[in-house]
Order: C-alpha cells, then structure tokens, then sequence
C-alpha cells in the first residue's frame, strides 16, 4: 500500500489546489498516468502516479488547498486487499467561487458548464464483521462517471418516491452536484434523506421529496431587496498575481510614456505574411511585428532588457530577450516566456507565438516556462482599449502595452486628413534603470518599425 504525497512541483512552492482528480476510487492505474490537476500559485500542472495498482482512496476533495508533502491518494498493488475507508474532508455549505474545471485533454471547460458527479465507495454489506469504530466512506466531490472497466456495486435502498418519515438515514455522506445541495440547503432539506433512483441525487429527486414533504404550500418568500455578496478565495494563480503587482508597484518607481502611431504599413506586412507559405499553419497578427519591433529597439537601448540587483547593488544587463506575453485565461493573468525571442526569425518567433498562447489558455504554462523573463508585451487592444499604464512584471525594467488598432483620421504626408490604421503604445519602465531618453528611444524605436517596417533593415 501506498501513498503519494503532493510534491513540490517546481520553484519551492509550498500549497496547491487539488482541481480535478482524473481517477476514482476503484481504478486500475499505472505508473506516470495523470491522476490529478493541481494549481500552484502559478499554473495548472498534471501530476503523473508514481506507482502501479489500485486506487484505494482519495485523501482530499477537490478544491481543497493542502500543502506539499501532504498523502493525497493510497494505491494498492493488484494482490495487496484495500485498506480502511478514509473520510473525505467535511463538507461545508459556504459558496464558492465558481471556476472552471480542467478537463481530461487539458482544456478548460465552459463557465455555464454543469459540475460533473461526485462519486464514493459502495458501503460494506451487512455480512461484513463490525469495526470497532464507524468511518465515513471515501468521497470525491466534482469528477463524474468514467467509462472504464472498473465494476462498482450498485447502492441499495433506492427508490423512486417513499413516506418521508420512513427514510432511512445514510451512513455515508449523500451524493449530489453543488447546485443540487445549494436548492436541498435552501428549503431546508437533509440530503441524507432524499431517496434517489440512482447513485447521485439529482434536482428532481429533491424537487419530489420537497413535495412529499411539505403537505402545506410553503408561504410566499419575501422579494429580496438587493443581491448578496458574493466571497471569491484568493489562492493559486490569482493571489500570486496580487503579491507580484502589490511588491512591483511598490518597490520599483514607474514611468510611463505614450505614442500614437500609424501603422498601417504594418498591416499590409501582416496581410502579405498570412499568404506566405512560410507562416502556413500559424497565426500571424500584427502582435507578432510589435513582438519583433521590441527585440530590434532593444539592440540600441539595451537598459530596456535588464534588471535591477538590489542585493548586489548592480544593474544586469540581460544577454537575450526573454520576451514574456501577458495571456488572460480562466484561471487569471499568466505571462509564459519565449526565451531568446531576439535570435529567432520571424516563422520561428510566429511558431514560439503560438505554442505558447495555445498552451496558456488551456492551463499548462508550467512555472519554469514563467521565470526569467526580461520584457513584457501586454495586448490591451484585444479588449478595445486605446492605451494604460501598465504594471512592471517584478524583476523586470520595461512592459510595452500594445492599444486597439482601428481606422482613424490622420494627417497625411500632404496634409491631407485620410482614414489610416492608427495605434497607441505605452510603455512602462523602472526608472531606476532606465532614463527618460532610454525610455523614450526605445519607444520611438518601436513605433518607428511599425511606422514603417521597411526600417527593420537599418537596425
């Protein structure tokens, strides 16, 4: 018999979030197949087995924070008789917060998808000796039906409508999605109670046993004058976010600059790129130029690509461009590397683009992939926004916020008003490391390559 204890995966991290068990109990596993997601405080991560049996029991609920070197599943080998039952953590009836589930091919599901089921253990048969102290059964709240070889006993007892004073009592705790015991915790029902004609409790059979139970119409509630709070746990990714924005916005002094920019040669580039069979299978977007207009500017203000050592009293210079690209996802704000983003070419860097949003949105930016970044580009205009101040990521010196681009009347070469592409940049440096003309070359830089990206060739 064994149990896996929650590891460290990466960078000292010391809690995670169990999201989604991948296995129930009952499973037949092997080594490094995928039992659980867990979130760290800077991504999702899949946890491989490390051993070969059968999953004996889940030690923790999902959604539950544990710290590293906590037991969170015992295995037992295939000849090995399973151990005692281990009780779930008690359930509570606080909200919380709704977040979507990553599912078994790493994406995220929809944030108006249902909960899957919970599963549990059948409970000993009444010719099992009696133990000398009851133990609640093992309960995995959150992961649904798996269609496996796995044989489960059927629950007993269940059926389709009963007096309500002659229910008996569960011994186990009841099984049903969270909006099932949200509706039973509003009229007041014990879950314990319901009879249900499968394993899980649904919505009607609280719905039936609520009118079997009440032989009077319930009054008539009082409209709510307002809505109520709603509390969201700050943890994982999210909380991380926080402390880093708290301790760059408070340790590093910040300035920030704009241009606006006709960049309409730019799109042309981009429109003549998506033909080229060169970026076939990539996504080629003006981001993608922005992102080889930073490098370019970066050989003439190198201070741009650099860190501040506070220990050592030393401003380091960093030898490449680990270009990180801030990415929203479900899970809050991630911003992945690509590292030596400046020796790449343009397909290369295109194909680095793409891998690395693809694998942030679906959650699996692993930590490593987010340390040792040396500039930030943040894409704001995909909200419709022209311009901020962006937020220095720590350790970094500079973060360029790209605005939408649109059409907008510009002044044309002979004074001519002409519609145009028409961007805003902005960009945010440590002024500790950076000056006001560094900051403000480099700027001009970039949007000169966008201007312009013919320029390219002079730098």
């Amino acid at each position: 018999m064994s149990e896996f204890k929650l590891p460290d995966v990466g960078e000292g991290l010391t809690e995670a979030e169990i999201v989604t068990w991948k296995v129930s109990v009952g499973d037949e596993i092997k080594v490094n197949d995928i039992i659980v997601d867990i979130e760290t405080a800077k991504s999702i991560v899949e946890l491989p087995s490390p051993y070969e049996g059968r999953v004996d029991a889940l030690l923790v609920d999902e959604g539950q924070t544990v710290d590293v070197g906590t037991p969170i599943i015992r295995i037992v080998s295939a000849d090995e008789p399973a151990g005692e039952p281990v009780a779930a953590p008690p359930a509570t009836d606080e909200p919380r917060a709704t977040m979507p589930h990553a599912t078994t091919a790493g994406q995220f599901a929809a944030a108006g998808d249902l909960v899957p089921d919970a599963l549990t253990e059948a409970p000993p048969t009444a010719s099992a000796p009696p133990k000398a102290e009851e133990k609640r059964q093992s309960v995995l709240v959150g992961y649904g039906p798996r269609t496996t070889s796995t044989k489960r006993r059927a629950r007993k007892g269940a059926v389709a409508s009963v007096d309500t004073e002659k229910v008996p009592q569960r011994s186990i705790r009841a099984l049903a999605k969270p909006p099932v015991r949200k509706l039973a915790k509003d009229l007041g029902i014990d879950l314990d109670s319901v009879p249900a004609d499968g394993d899980i409790i649904t919505r009607a059979d609280v719905e039936a046993f609520a009118g079997l139970r009440d032989s009077q119409p319930a009054p008539t509630a009082t409209p709510a004058t307002s809505l109520e709070d709603q509390r969201i746990p700050i943890k994982g990714v999210r909380k991380m976010t926080a402390e880093a924005m708290v301790a760059s916005a408070f340790t590093a002094p910040h300035v920030t600059e704009w241009v606006t920019v006709d960049v309409s040669k730019t799109m042309e580039l981009v429109a003549q790129l998506k033909s080229d069979d060169r970026f076939a299978g990539v996504r080629v977007s003006p981001l993608l130029i922005v992102a080889r207009a930073v490098c370019l500017a970066m050989r003439r203000t190198p201070e741009i690509n650099s860190t501040w050592d506070d220990a050592a009293q030393e401003i380091v210079l960093k030898g490449s461009v680990n270009l990180g690209i801030a990415a929203a996802t479900p899970r809050g704000l991630v911003v992945p590397n690509i590292v030596g983003a400046d020796s790449m070419t343009l397909p290369e860097l295109a194909q680095a683009f793409g891998e690395l949003i693809a694998t942030a949105r679906d959650g699996k930016t692993q930590p490593a992939q987010m340390a040792g970044g040396s500039f930030t580009i943040t894409n704001i205009g995909v909200f419709g926004i022209d311009a901020g101040t962006p937020i220095l990521n720590p350790g970094e010196s500079g973060i360029l916020a790209v605005g939408a681009i649109n059409k907008r009347p510009w002044v044309g070469e002979d004074d001519e008003i002409v519609a145009r592409w028409v961007t805003t940049l902005a960009l945010s440096f440590d002024h500790r490391v950076v000056d006001g003309e560094q900051g403000s070359r480099f700027l001009a830089d970039v949007a000169a390559i966008l201007g312009n990206p013919a320029l390219a060739l002079t730098y």
